[in-house]
């Protein structure tokens, strides 16, 4: 699928903080919310890559993360053969 030349975008986000574009004109798809826009698509493209710095969705990030408190690294996963 093609863009028109001209068309706008905004940028949307789903729950694990996964970033995308849209096209204005569509209806959001399930599970996403605006950020903004409308802009075009290399502005979006842009923003994204500013403020969307860690792509690992939201369960990563959190599963790797030290407890408040703690100077002792997270646990790793263990995975059983």
């Amino acid at each position: 699928m093609t863009d028109a030349i001209g068309s706008t975008h905004i940028v949307v986000v789903n729950d694990q903080e996964q970033h995308s574009i849209w096209p204005a004109a569509r209806e959001l798809p399930d599970g996403w919310r605006d950020l903004g826009g409308p802009q075009t698509r290399e502005a979006c493209l842009d923003h994204i890559e500013q403020i969307w710095t860690d792509i690992r969705p939201l369960y990563a990030r959190k599963a790797s993360t030290t407890p408040a408190g703690s100077t002792a690294p997270a646990a790793p996963i263990a995975i059983s053969l």
